[in-house]
């Protein structure tokens, strides 16, 4: 199976100003472009290695298929998790029901996820995430590209905190970053994930 960068479902221009068109056609492009043809590559060699009974190299494959896979499945979500202005939606129902009950409010789960998004030592993701053991809303870091699904949870909304994902336009000033992504979050997406994971709980 080859993995393909798969279409933004808007322009690269669409999520301005909150996010540019130079870095929305880099990132996607270029960053997560990389990541797939890194992925595609390992597991054509993992599939020869295995082939060959060659375990060590097998092993030895196992941090590329998980930093460029990562990589791949956290871009594809992080893409759907975004939406120009006006096409945005609003949180509502069961999403907005558990994220009250375990935080309180909206407005203390984005703090609080902004707040734990700028603290990430160098390159990694801020989630908000369903705890599939607790059955309830958290929030989570990751770093790297680590998917987030080897945590025990799954992901309902992802920040990218990785430089590509912001420095052109916010330099080094990642609160910044963080406060704008807030206005082009897709809670439609969002929403139906949350439901498709409640159904399943």
């Amino acid at each position: 199976m080859t993995f393909t960068l798969p279409e933004l479902p808007y322009d690269y221009s669409a999520l301005e100003p909150a996010i540019s068109q130079e870095i929305m056609e880099i990132h996607h492009k270029k960053h997560h472009q990389a990541y797939i043809t890194n992925l595609n590559a390992a597991l054509e060699q993992y599939k020869v290695a295995e082939e060959k009974q060659q375990v060590e190299e097998m092993i030895a494959l196992q941090s590329a298929i998980k930093f460029n896979g990562g990589g791949y499945v956290n871009h594809c979500l992080f893409w759907k998790n975004l939406a120009p202005k006006g096409q945005t939606g609003e949180m509502s129902g069961g999403l907005k029901t558990a994220i009250e009950h375990s935080f309180g409010s909206v407005d203390n789960m984005k703090q609080e996820l902004s707040k734990k998004s700028i603290a990430i030592q160098g390159s990694g993701w801020g989630w908000l995430a369903f705890n599939i053991q607790k059955k309830s809303i958290c929030i989570v870091t990751t770093q790297n590209q680590d998917p987030l699904s080897t945590t025990g949870h799954i992901p309902l909304l992802g920040i990218d905190v990785w430089e590509h994902a912001y420095y052109l336009q916010y330099k080094n000033v990642r609160p910044d970053y963080v406060k704008a992504i807030w206005e082009v979050i897709n809670w439609n997406e969002v929403n139906k994930r949350f439901e498709s994971i409640a159904e399943k709980a």
